[in-house]
């Protein structure tokens, strides 16, 4: 499909985007992402609000990316305040492809404590894209009070958040190391460790700070340099 300025094929490359076949809709993205045309923004946003498949949802998001700042920026900080949790979701994922600095206000405190877990890993990812030099402590400080939520899954995203962080987060990750909460000191010592090394396997990680926990361990790292 060749997306051009003539409105029959505008009519068809968005009612593509909203075809049955996912197929089709890929190509429709991709077709507009080749073309950049400042009418499918607003189109190409929608969508991503509502686009079932992962891989649509990526190909949307890379069409948007194709398109002039200028014209995407306004309606992606839109999206983020918007009640359906793919719309802030995808909208934040968006950004930290985007990668404008003058985002960074729209992350904020409600977005990275989101009640939604897919919202809120998203927006721990695209802070520590988009979080200006100097904010990185507040940032963390924000990023320790979700240690210990949601599944394993959702506790690995948060700590590469941390870990992304640098040394920047340490004071808050020791603080949270002695939080009352055996959930919370377990997963901020399993960020400890990846911190560390990198190239520890969370799973194996979370499990040894469950233990020291459970054994009344303060710390993982005691005694290490």
């Amino acid at each position: 499909m060749t997306v051009t300025g003539q409105g029959t094929d505008e009519a068809r490359a968005l009612r593509a985007l909203r075809d049955e076949r996912s197929s089709v809709r890929l190509g429709a993205a991709l077709a507009i992402g080749s073309t950049p045309d400042q009418r499918f923004v607003g189109p190409l946003v929608e969508r991503c609000a509502v686009e079932p498949e992962f891989l649509v949802r990526d190909m949307l998001t890379w069409a948007l990316t194709r398109h002039p700042v200028a014209d995407t920026l306004p309606l992606l900080l839109r999206e983020v305040r918007s009640e359906r949790p793919q719309a802030r979701s995808q909208a934040l994922h968006t950004l930290s492809k985007v990668g404008d600095p003058r985002a960074w206000p729209a992350i904020t405190r409600a977005l990275l404590t989101d009640a939604d877990d897919e919202v809120a890993r998203t927006a721990w990812r695209t802070a520590v894209v988009l979080v200006p030099e100097g904010e990185e402590a507040a940032l963390a400080a924000v990023l320790v009070t979700q240690l210990g939520r949601g599944g394993q899954e959702t506790q690995l995203s948060l700590s590469r958040a941390l870990v992304g962080l640098g040394s920047t987060m340490v004071s808050a990750l020791d603080t949270a190391q002695r939080s009352p909460h055996p959930d919370v000191r377990a997963h901020a010592l399993a960020t400890e460790r990846l911190r560390r090394d990198p190239d520890t396997g969370f799973a194996f990680a979370l499990e040894e700070a469950k233990r020291v926990v459970a054994l009344g361990g303060a710390s993982s790292s005691e005694g290490e340099s």
